[in-house]
């Protein structure tokens, strides 16, 4: 079924109701870019595991549906099929694999100010001779053409800014560089239709409303061979159930192969999360967030922006208004960030405004 917002949700103290799930977040919370809140059913899912582990309830293979579920989920939401989708615990560790695949020399362009997690396992390998070069990200895709590969987020975690992803396309067919996309500050809040990018990864607890240490790298088949499985481990195994002791080294084809062994719980809480974010009319969510972030941005007199995330100039004193009045923001590159998300209202807008006054 897919679902959108129709009217403000009713907001109280012990939360409120949005596109269709129950949330617990007080008035005011907006820094879903640092970590997202869950819905009430899917926080039932974690305590339920957790209770079971108290309880000595369960034995790992119960929570290969949750990875399986996940993982075809996380497909959807950004518009790969899930069979491409490797599983692991963060953003950085599954570039490692991406990183580690690429040949001694390789020339990477990333945005100037990106996120360390994309651009960090690359330039470990400098001793490779892989070099990192950072341009403004207005003028990456105009500098593509000389590089072999370019790690962008979709969506800037500083900032929320978005790279122009028509233009990147584009000009990398044109040069045949491969790309590679950080989704984790714009899966789970807008549309995205990545299958053409090399590699597509995400981390879920941010916008996708899951418990820290679940992520997911889609690789394109024809990228499997640049993409190296930097922890190889049993989880990766053709079949991990009888892959758990002895060699020979016998990993999955396919995407499953780069798998890291799961996070449980939260594993857990993303099937929950993933498949309930992907059955919503995302375009509804979108048009939700960048509304709720625009109406702030003209409330202080700013030009809009297309972004759910809005990045202001505030001194310290701001940032403590901001906090006495309830508002939960971020601290990045020098300004305050916000992030308006499923569960946020104009209630929210006009607790920033005041603290601006």
């Amino acid at each position: 079924m897919r679902t959108s917002r129709t009217a403000d949700p009713p907001r109280t103290f012990g939360g409120m109701r949005s596109f269709e799930a129950d949330f617990a977040v007080p008035a005011g919370y907006l820094n879903t870019p640092s970590i997202g809140i869950p819905p009430a059913h899917v926080a039932d899912v974690v305590e339920e595991a957790v209770s079971r582990w108290r309880r000595g309830g369960d034995s790992p293979p119960v929570f290969d549906e949750s990875v399986a579920v996940a993982r075809e989920a996380f497909g959807r939401l950004v518009g790969v099929p899930g069979d491409t989708v490797a599983i692991g615990a963060s953003v950085s560790q599954l570039i490692g694999n991406v990183a580690m695949g690429t040949p001694d020399g390789t020339r990477v362009l990333a945005a100037a100010g990106e996120f360390t997690s994309v651009t960090f396992p690359f330039a470990g390998h400098a001793h490779r001779g892989v070099t990192v070069t950072e341009v403004p990200l207005d003028d990456l895709p105009a500098h593509v053409d000389g590089y072999d590969v370019v790690a962008v987020s979709v969506v800037q975690s500083a900032d929320g800014s978005a790279v122009d992803i028509e233009a990147l396309r584009e000009a990398a067919a044109a040069s045949g560089a491969r790309v590679l996309l950080d989704a984790t500050q714009a899966a789970g809040w807008q549309p995205l239709r990545l299958a053409w990018a090399d590699w597509v990864v995400g981390a879920g607890y941010k916008w996708l409303l899951s418990p820290r240490g679940a992520a997911w790298l889609a690789v394109r088949p024809d990228a499997l061979e640049r993409t190296l499985p930097a922890g190889a481990n049993w989880y990766g195994g053709d079949d991990p159930w009888s892959t758990v002791y002895g060699l020979p080294l016998r990993l999955a084809g396919g995407a499953r192969g780069l798998d890291l062994s799961p996070v449980w719980f939260a594993q857990a809480g993303a099937a929950a999360a993933l498949p309930y974010l992907a059955s919503l009319d995302l375009a509804a969510v979108r048009a939700h967030c960048v509304d709720l972030a625009g109406k702030v941005l003209a409330g202080l007199g700013l030009p809009p922006r297309d972004s759910a995330i809005v990045a202001l100039e505030g001194d310290d004193a701001v940032f403590e208004r901001l906090r006495a009045s309830g508002v939960i923001a971020g601290r990045r590159a020098g300004k305050i960030r916000l992030g308006f998300h499923l569960y946020n209202s104009p209630a929210d807008v006009e607790l920033v405004l005041d603290a601006f006054e």
